[in-house]
């Protein structure tokens, strides 16, 4: 998480856990035995207070469509700001092109945010990643064998199904429905 984004969170959060804490303790649950011990007096109502509702739209990941060379399969974006930039594109078709007989890659129509991005990542079969320093895509259909600088994962492919990124030459990659 960046620095200006913790700032933003606990400048929101403060406030209503400081609200939260003030209200809990002060709201001590003290009921007659009896209502006849208490003649007149109005029955005390404990207050609670709630945390604020956690948006549905802050889902931790996306799940995507690739269908490569007329063949579809389902994948699952991460919850990292390249992967939401790269949801963002969609819906893309990209020409594939062989690299190093491990990946396909293509060049996406502008670079991804990086923000937070861990330092390398070694890719698996099934992998979809971004290479920031060429700023393409790369979809893994064997392991690299090696941490890349600069290589961010952005998801994976469920089930595995790597056997036609190995001659793929075109993807269309959309929101799955």
């Amino acid at each position: 998480m960046s620095p200006a984004t913790l700032r933003a969170l606990t400048t929101r959060t403060l406030p209503a856990g400081a609200l939260l804490l003030a209200v809990t303790g002060c709201s001590e649950d003290v009921r007659p035995s009896s209502p006849a011990s208490a003649p007149g007096a109005a029955p005390h109502r404990a207050v609670t207070a709630t945390a604020p509702p956690t948006p549905s739209d802050r889902n931790p990941s996306m799940n995507i469509r690739l269908t490569i060379d007329g063949h579809q399969i389902d994948a699952t974006l991460n919850a990292s700001a390249a992967a939401r930039d790269f949801a963002a594109l969609l819906p893309l078709t990209l020409n594939l092109s062989d690299f190093h007989q491990t990946e396909r890659i293509a060049d996406l129509p502008r670079r991804l945010s990086t923000s937070g991005a861990p330092d390398a990542a070694e890719a698996r079969p099934g992998d979809l990643a971004y290479y920031a320093p060429w700023g393409n895509l790369a979809l893994f259909y064997r392991g690299s064998g090696s941490s890349d600088k600069g290589l961010i994962i952005l998801g994976h492919l469920n089930g595995g199904d790597t056997e036609h990124l190995a001659i793929a030459t075109e993807v269309t990659i959309e929101a799955a429905s």
